[in-house]
């Protein structure tokens, strides 16, 4: 691809650095940005900036949130007792959209992967140990996506906590093997909420 500016070529090449954005995506939105007014383009940037300078991650949850605890860990109206693990931001966000969930969350930061060099202390598995031994869950619900890697992290969990008086369960599997918890309906995902099963019975199905 030949550019006629230096400047538009290193415009594209940041932008081709996105998930999913080829060179050409890249080129088509890039030229569009150049077609707006001025403002709009400075908008743009200033949001982004200051989204990662002034983003934080609840000291509570994990959860991306705009101060030291999220929006869902400071409504006294959520079930502080029952807590859904979940892998990252987008699961929350899939959860929340299905509006059949009361409790908090706890964001592990992805999934255990040795092939991928993740390991137990590359999550936040410590601090949600921490909050089962400090008493205060009653139940704790394994939201991760029903693969390989997600499977292994709820197994490596319940190993940790087995010996607390608390509830487990996992989110019953309408969500089918392999797919990511993300791009689950949200019919489908509330339903497998709903209707969660202890986490012990879905050992015996594996």
């Amino acid at each position: 691809m030949e550019f006629s500016s230096k400047l538009l070529e290193k415009a594209v090449n940041e932008m081709a650095q996105l998930p999913g954005i080829g060179k050409r995506t890249a080129l088509r939105l890039v030229l569009h940005l150049l077609k707006q007014p001025k403002d709009q383009t400075r908008f743009l940037t200033q949001a982004l900036m200051a989204m990662r300078e002034e983003i934080k991650l609840c000291k509570s949850c994990h959860n991306i949130s705009d101060a030291e605890v999220c929006d869902i860990c400071q409504n006294p109206k959520r079930n502080h007792h029952i807590i859904c693990i979940v892998e990252d931001v987008r699961d929350v966000m899939a959860i929340e959209n299905t509006n059949q969930f009361k409790g908090v969350y706890h964001v592990l930061g992805g999934k255990i992967s040795p092939i991928d060099g993740v390991g137990p202390s590359q999550l936040t598995i410590n601090s949600l140990v921490d909050k089962v031994k400090q008493g205060d869950v009653e139940e704790l619900i394994f939201a991760l996506s029903p693969t390989m890697e997600g499977d292994t992290t709820n197994f490596y969990i319940f190993k940790q906590i087995k010996d607390y008086p608390i509830k487990t369960s996992t989110i019953a599997r309408g969500i089918a093997v392999g797919d990511e918890l993300e791009y689950a309906d949200e019919v489908t995902l509330g339903r497998s909420i709903l209707n969660r099963v202890p986490f012990e019975n879905s050992l015996k199905n594996t």
